[in-house]
């Protein structure tokens, strides 16, 4: 019964996914465990980056500095806020999930931020029927992600903090250096238990939207995450992350060809970087991020046309659909980037991406 409401769901938290692995991992744990957590530093490592535990090889979820990853893991060893800081599409909020996943075993407990997003929903709020009927009470009280991590020692997530206005940003202020959650129309005080903290999020392309204060930098250890080094990292997150999405979709279609893939990061990256991979000609770039989430994103969408109304294989005109829908988001500026691309960059490549072109001429 459990198993056909998990197929029946759209996307399942990373402790559901990946169960088994982390059940692997918890089965073969030879290092101290922390309080609060399920498994070791070096086991959340494992579980992040790749590895084996027993006979159970387990996929890595984060492809990139594994330097990295050590340090967000060390930072909640020590009960100290995290915040990754990143472009779009660097895999902050999957690495932020998995994180979670593996330490607490639960990665629900997320806070979304955005322009509306309250002071109440980062501590509590109230049932106002109740509270107007018999006035303050713990029954009334409602429990924001960060008051139940607080009360069980877990981790809560905050989602593009940048995006929150300041006063929302402040009042985790207090939370994370008291460590202690006040609710005065009760007169109590929830202390957190060991194993508490918070992982944040803030996008650079939103930097201007609500910068976040000094104080509360400082309370937070902040982790940069960088895009893909290289042409071939890139392709290895896409196709691994492609091959777990479509995993769960029905989507009716190969995955992916490897010249694909790699046309598709090409391009992506050719415009993000405003120059040829060879950097011997230089590229008007677009107005979008042209990250590997959409790059993602672009290959599942490729995968969906190929299955529901082509021959279960990705062809030039699939690709092409996609590719400028993503492209393409200023009309005015981006079309004409868009098309001095296709004319002094794809067309000059050769036969190999002469489909293609001619695909995407054909959708301007």
């Amino acid at each position: 019964m459990i198993r056909i409401m998990e197929e029946q769901v759209q996307r399942l938290p990373a402790e559901q996914l990946f169960q088994k692995e982390i059940d692997a991992l918890i089965k073969a744990e030879k290092d101290p465990v922390p309080t609060g957590w399920r498994m070791s530093p070096r086991s959340v490592r494992t579980y992040i980056c790749g590895g084996k535990a027993g006979k159970t090889v387990i996929t890595p979820k984060y492809i990139g500095h594994e330097r990295l990853v050590e340090i967000a893991i060390s930072t909640l060893v020590a009960d100290r806020a995290l915040l990754l800081i990143g472009e779009p599409g660097t895999a902050k909020s999957w690495l932020s999930e998995h994180l979670t996943a593996a330490i607490n075993g639960d990665s629900t407990k997320v806070i979304q931020g955005t322009a509306g997003t309250t002071e109440e929903q980062l501590r509590y709020s109230w049932n106002y029927a109740m509270l107007i009927a018999n006035g303050p009470s713990k029954e009334a009280l409602i429990k924001s992600s960060v008051f139940r991590a607080m009360e069980t020692g877990t981790i809560a997530r905050v989602e593009e903090i940048s995006r929150c206005a300041s006063e929302v940003q402040d009042a985790l202020i207090s939370l994370l250096s008291e460590k202690r959650l006040s609710v005065p129309e009760l007169g109590i005080e929830v202390p957190a238990k060991k194993g508490f903290s918070v992982i944040a999020t803030a996008n650079t392309r939103d930097k201007g939207v609500n910068e976040m204060s000094a104080a509360l930098k400082r309370r937070f250890n902040i982790v940069v995450l960088p895009a893909p080094a290289d042409l071939d990292s890139e392709m290895e997150i896409v196709k691994t992350r492609v091959e777990q999405l479509s995993a769960n979709l029905d989507l009716n279609a190969a995955l992916p060809a490897e010249d694909v893939t790699k046309k598709v990061c090409t391009i992506f990256r050719e415009l993000r970087n405003g120059e040829t991979l060879d950097k011997s000609q230089k590229i008007k770039g677009t107005t979008g991020v042209l990250s590997t989430a959409e790059a993602i994103s672009l290959l599942c969408n490729s995968m969906a046309l190929a299955g529901s109304f082509g021959n279960g294989t990705i062809s030039d005109n699939d690709l092409a659909a996609g590719l400028t829908g993503v492209v393409i988001k200023d009309e005015d500026k981006d079309s004409i980037a868009w098309k001095e691309y296709l004319e002094h960059v794809m067309k000059k490549r050769g036969l190999h991406w002469l489909g293609l072109y001619k695909a995407c001429r054909d959708l301007l």
